[in-house]
This record gives C-alpha cells, sequence and structure tokens, in this order.
C-alpha cells in the first residue's frame, strides 16, 4: 500500500512539511510507502473551465504544461493521500488550491478515480485560520467519496519559522494519531474487500435550479 502526501507550501522543509513527515512516520511503521509531492514552488494553473476532461474522457486536464496530470495519476495509483497546506489569509495556498481544482474534477467527471481511496488534509499556521484551511481541503475528499480518517484533534499544527511547529506537543501528537488510524483504516479496507464488495458507483445527478 502506498501514499501520496501533497506539500502545498513553498517551503519544502517548513511545517507543512513536517507535519506531513510525522503522520509519513506512522504510516511506515505499518509498513505503508509513502512519498511526498511539493506542489506550493510550481506553476500551477488554475482551471479554465473550458470543461475539455469531461468530454475527452482520457483522465487528463487540458491544460498539459505543469504537473497536474502526472499528479492526477499518482493519486489514481495510490491507496491514500494526504492533502497539506499552509495558511494564506485563513485558506488554502493558491498553488494548492489551483492544483486540487483541477484534479478533482478531472477525477470526478471521469467515472470517480480517487473513489472510496483514504484522505485526511493537515494544515500549518502561525496563529488562527487553521481550521477554515482544513475544512476547505476537506471539501476535496468528502465530494470524492474518499474515507477519511481523524485524530483526537483537529489536523493542525502552529509556527511561523520552518521546524517552529516541534515546539507544538499537541500538533504532534494529533500528526502521530492521524497517521496511526490512516493506517489502520487502509489495513481494515485491504483487508476487507474481498469479504464485503464495495457499493457499485451511481452516475450523477446533476439539477439546476435556474430556469
Amino acid at each position: 500500500m502506498k501514499v501520496i502526501g501533497f506539500n502545498g507550501s513553498a517551503r519544502k522543509k517548513g511545517n507543512t512539511a513536517s507535519s506531513l513527515n510525522i503522520v509519513f512516520a506512522e504510516l511506515e511503521k505499518a509498513g505503508i510507502e509513502t512519498e511526498m509531492v511539493n506542489v506550493g514552488k510550481e506553476k500551477v494553473k488554475g482551471c479554465i473551465a473550458c470543461m475539455s476532461c469531461q468530454k475527452n474522457q482520457d483522465e487528463a486536464c487540458a491544460i498539459n504544461d505543469d504537473p497536474v496530470n502526472d499528479w492526477i495519476q499518482k493519486i489514481k495509483g495510490a491507496d491514500g493521500i494526504l492533502l497539506g497546506s499552509p495558511v494564506y489569509f485563513s485558506g488554502v495556498a493558491g498553488t494548492m488550491k489551483s492544483f486540487l481544482d483541477r484534479a478533482f474534477f478531472v477525477a470526478t467527471v471521469n467515472g470517480g478515480l480517487f473513489r472510496h481511496k483514504v484522505g485526511a488534509a493537515v494544515a500549518a499556521v502561525r496563529r488562527s485560520g487553521g481550521l477554515p484551511t482544513v475544512d476547505t481541503l476537506n471539501h476535496y475528499i468528502n465530494y470524492s467519496e474518499m474515507i477519511m480518517p481523524s485524530s483526537n484533534y483537529w489536523n493542525v499544527v502552529h509556527g511561523l519559522a520552518p521546524g517552529e511547529m516541534e515546539q507544538d506537543q499537541e500538533g504532534k501528537q494529533i500528526m502521530e494519531i492521524l497517521g496511526q488510524n490512516m493506517a489502520w483504516i487502509m489495513k481494515i479496507m485491504e483487508h476487507g474487500k474481498e469479504q464485503i464488495p464495495a457499493p457499485a458507483p451511481f452516475d450523477k445527478i446533476m439539477t439546476n435550479f435556474i430556469r
């Protein structure tokens, strides 16, 4: 089994990456492979609403000069994903959000590529805004019919300069528990697939209220 973690921070070794690495450590103890993808410094464009991904059904975004299509396939091939972002104005960092908007829309309109994978989100913040950021990240996971593990508090660590989150003992414990719970759920799902088949997917019903 494998988990891909997406670091939405421009800092490859900042507090967001550190929080993801704590979760990774628990997953690795359980024998689960991990991989970090650094999103923050990539030049990722936002969705242009062309709907080509829905028309073409090729599991790809029409914008093909950045790494998003490669990342979509990484998620498709993984058993679980972690979404991590720093907090910018009480929200997700812009590059991270552009990636998520495109990747998860492609996945949704191409048959639910991320359906029933295990996914969780974490945020690193100086002071305030962590909860809205985690909530936004969770929207992608929930909308995609993914399975979400939890911890014993909100998945937020505190710190400004790289490494400061190491002083947040509660935050570190939150990440450790999240990693253990994620590994447990992944193993339950892996061992239960043969005994209990997953529900069949539904064709999406779209209801518009403007006439």
